[in-house]
């Protein structure tokens, strides 16, 4: 049961340092790290119960969230290129696109 609660602390840590990361960070770059450190320690915390109650679905979930989220981190980055090429920042206080004038 300790090394369950070792598992546990560790996505919690994660996931806490993912959102204050995302939170205080204005770079979009580090957003989007901040962003994967979170779904990480949830594939921890993921893994860690499935391995604790002896059932293989936790795991199988943790492979689709990570395939799932390098996909959304890919079209992201190609989002952020064509901002970019506009904008020539990567400042999220400088993305003003959608917003009515």
């Amino acid at each position: 049961m300790s090394l369950l609660k070792g598992y546990l602390v560790l996505g919690l840590t994660l996931f806490g340092i993912g959102l204050i990361g995302f939170i205080t960070r204005r770079n979009i770059i580090m957003m989007l790290i901040s962003i994967e450190i979170m779904l990480n320690a949830v594939n921890i915390k993921l893994v860690a119960l499935s391995y604790y109650i002896l059932d293989l679905r936790g795991q199988v979930m943790a492979l689709f969230i990570m395939g799932s989220a390098g996909g959304a981190v890919a079209v992201g980055l190609i989002i952020l290129i064509m901002i970019y090429r506009n904008r020539k920042t990567v400042d999220v206080e400088k993305y003003d696109l959608l917003r009515e004038k």
